[in-house]
């Protein structure tokens, strides 16, 4: 159990890999949000169908790119702030959230 433990590396590839979708979903540019997001939500899976599961469905419906790139965005947030969440105590301060993130995961709670 010990040895599957998130690193504080995972959570700041995941949470730059989220902000860099983020951006590009903001600019139009959906495909490679897409893929962006697809990359965070994949860092210390604990389930690696899960993403193809969601493209899977997505595909299946009559779906927008920009609708998909939505999925795709609350998919790797949901991942990412279980990552954060999974830290262990005194980790979470190694890695600086982006604020704007904080703030989202707090209604969560």
């Amino acid at each position: 159990m010990e040895d599957n433990l998130v690193s504080v590396e995972e959570v700041r590839g995941a949470q730059e890999s989220l902000k860099n979708g983020i951006s590009l979903h903001e600019n139009k540019s959906f495909k490679e949000a897409i893929e962006e997001f697809k990359k965070s939500a994949m860092i210390h899976a604990s389930d690696s169908r899960h993403v193809e599961e969601l493209g899977t469905k997505l595909k299946s419906g009559s779906y927008k790119l920009q609708q998909e790139s939505i999925a795709y965005m609350g998919c790797a947030a949901v991942h990412l702030n279980e990552l954060i969440q999974s830290l262990k105590p005194g980790q979470s301060q190694e890695v600086p959230v982006d604020e704007s993130l904080t703030s989202a995961f707090k209604d969560w709670q």
